[in-house]
């Protein structure tokens, strides 16, 4: 899986785009700042945006490619990221840390989903907010991105379980249209959540 996403990222700079995130984004606007992690952050639109404004951004994944165009991204708009090389699982994540959380496509594997899911909210501050944009399983089939794999998609069910805790919750599935870069185009199926610890 490393030699696909850093054989991509090399093909394809910013392959998802610079821009972040349409729902990320909004949902940001509507915090006042502190720390933010970003998993699965790939080439870095969404942290740089965030440091953009303000945030104390840490970010992580498992592609050294991802993170030196992140790296660059984030030069471009001279502020700075924390951006580290590792696999999810290997992370060590302090209790009661971030003041915010952001999921955008991070699809773990089916066997990992809510045990990664249960750490990112145990590492949440209380009243620290999880903002996720996910594919969601009727994504499958269609050719506007995400894993081509039923138990790497998600449901709202799977999600109100793994995140179990969160109140003032907001999550729906939504038909949506994609324009992020080369590879999220045209119509997709999504999960959208946003929660408060």
């Amino acid at each position: 899986m490393l030699d696909f996403w850093n054989k991509r990222y090399e093909e394809y700079p910013y392959v998802y785009g610079v821009e972040p995130n349409q729902f990320f984004k909004k949902a940001l606007e509507q915090l006042s700042g502190g720390r933010i992690f970003l998993p699965a952050e790939g080439q870095g639109r969404n942290a740089v945006y965030a440091a953009r404004q303000g945030w104390e951004v840490i970010a992580c994944d498992f592609s050294d490619v991802g993170r030196q165009q992140a790296e660059e991204l984030a030069a471009r708009y001279e502020v700075e990221i924390d951006y580290r090389v590792a696999e999810f699982g290997e992370l060590i994540l302090a209790p009661n840390y971030f003041d915010c959380i952001a999921l955008i496509y991070a699809h773990f594997p089916a066997e990992n989903r809510r045990r990664y899911h249960r750490r990112l909210f145990n590492s949440l501050k209380p009243g620290g907010t999880l903002i996720l944009e996910a594919f969601s399983k009727e994504q499958l089939g269609k050719s506007s991105g995400g894993p081509q794999s039923l138990d790497m998609l998600y449901s709202e069910e799977e999600l109100r379980e793994d995140f179990q805790g969160l109140s003032q919750l907001q999550i729906q599935t939504e038909e949506i249209l994609l324009e992020e870069g080369a590879f999220h185009q045209g119509a997709a199926s999504v999960v959208r959540l946003i929660g408060v610890k």
